[in-house]
């Protein structure tokens, strides 16, 4: 974008000089630093890679109550080491070592249902949501559990050949064995679905004829035969469309507003930005942008089995089964990832939201313990092999 243009723009992101250099703003009066003038209809993931890294690293041991549907609490005072945690937010504020791990943006901890640790790095701001990749899957997956919990859908329903609910497409045009994929398989990775690159490339060329279920119908109709169970597993665009096509026809008013306000409304997540797919429909692979805060929300909203508020948002009984390794992969569920960690001689259990560049969601129910993590890396970072060992003893030494 012309820097000369968006020097004379009043309702810019940033505050620029007329030099074009970006001026971020710093915290103050122990607030966590913020970006001036948001417009969260811009493209986020395009403006947060303008945004300058952080004069000094916000560290909190006492997050401000920003009446946000979040309790707070004290690293220290209501659990944890807090001279163990602060050594490891310090050695996060250091200069990374690559631009493949160490780019942290911010870390926040929960534990026992409050939030006890805040802090942002580099382009961490506590008002601009964090793009998310991968991690999307996940939140999808948690408004399935909603539309369930709703009575628009059944827990066997998970089991039925997720065409049963797109009623636009047309199936006498599927491969054989598209009828055969169900809803839970879609949301295990494991619908079979393959389509040649070069297919894929012409269907790209002309967009317009991929809007609503005909981005379905043309990873049935022009995929290789889906083979019987059990599949392979392939982590892939297909098998998340599959699932958000499924709630956009359940849902009263499409899956847009659903998520807007049965799954992000209801837990007080207002402040986001999810972009649209060549459908027309919410992203599902990838594409949303989400506060670090309110990422933590979603762990909170797993940990206490789908409770907010003393309220039944998402049934128990799916959670369990949402976090529970398939047959196809022992480390994953519908859309989040599972796995333990050997900790000083002790496995610990652990469910995980995971995206490209560094962005998690790590619970540790045997804990009740939370950590959210924002990065913009190339790749996945060393979080998945450094935070557990660092943030468990804090919790579990005496």
């Amino acid at each position: 974008m012309n820097q000369l243009f968006l020097c004379h723009v009043s309702l810019a992101l940033f505050s620029l000089s007329c030099t074009g250099i970006l001026h971020a703003e710093q915290p103050s009066n122990g607030l966590a630093p913020e970006v001036p003038g948001l417009n969260l209809k811009d493209k986020l993931y395009q403006l947060e890679a303008q945004l300058p890294d952080l004069e000094k690293p916000f560290i909190s041991v006492a997050p401000v109550d920003k009446n946000d549907g979040l309790v707070v609490g004290q690293l220290g005072v209501d659990g944890g080491d807090r001279a163990a945690i602060e050594a490891f937010a310090n050695e996060l504020a250091a200069a990374a070592k690559d631009e493949k791990a160490g780019n942290v943006d911010s870390m926040l901890i929960g534990y026992r249902d409050k939030l006890i640790f805040e802090s942002y790095y580099r382009r961490g701001r506590a008002n601009f949501p964090h793009y998310q990749m991968s991690i999307t899957k996940s939140y999808t997956a948690l408004a399935i559990g909603r539309a369930i919990q709703m009575g628009l859908m059944k827990m066997e329903d998970l089991d039925k050949p997720a065409i049963t609910f797109l009623k636009e497409l047309d199936t006498t045009k599927l491969v054989a064995g598209a009828d055969t994929i169900t809803l839970a398989q879609a949301m295990q990775m494991s619908s079979g679905i393959r389509l040649a690159d070069e297919k894929a490339k012409e269907l790209i060329k002309n967009p317009a004829q991929l809007k609503g279920q005909a981005e379905i119908q043309a990873y049935l109709q022009y995929s290789d035969p889906i083979p019987a169970m059990p599949r392979q597993f392939k982590y892939q665009e297909p098998d998340t469309a599959i699932a958000m096509q499924v709630l956009n026809a359940v849902a009263p008013g499409g899956a847009e507003e659903f998520i807007k306000t049965e799954l992000l409304g209801r837990i007080g997540i207002t402040q986001y930005h999810w972009e649209s797919a060549i459908s027309g429909l919410p992203k599902s692979a990838a594409g949303s942008s989400i506060l670090s805060r309110d990422m933590l929300k979603f762990g909170q909203l797993i940990l206490n089995k789908g409770k907010w508020n003393g309220q039944q948002l998402i049934p128990e009984a799916y959670l369990v089964r949402a976090t529970t390794p398939s047959q196809i992969n022992e480390h994953y569920g519908f859309f989040w990832w599972v796995e333990d960690f050997t900790v000083g001689g002790k496995t610990y259990h652990s469910v995980q939201g995971r995206g490209a560049g560094g962005q998690f969601i790590f619970m540790f129910p045997e804990l009740d313990l939370i950590a959210v993590i924002t990065s913009h890396n190339i790749g996945m970072g060393d979080m998945l092999k450094t935070l557990p060992q660092r943030i468990i003893p804090a919790f579990t030494q005496k």
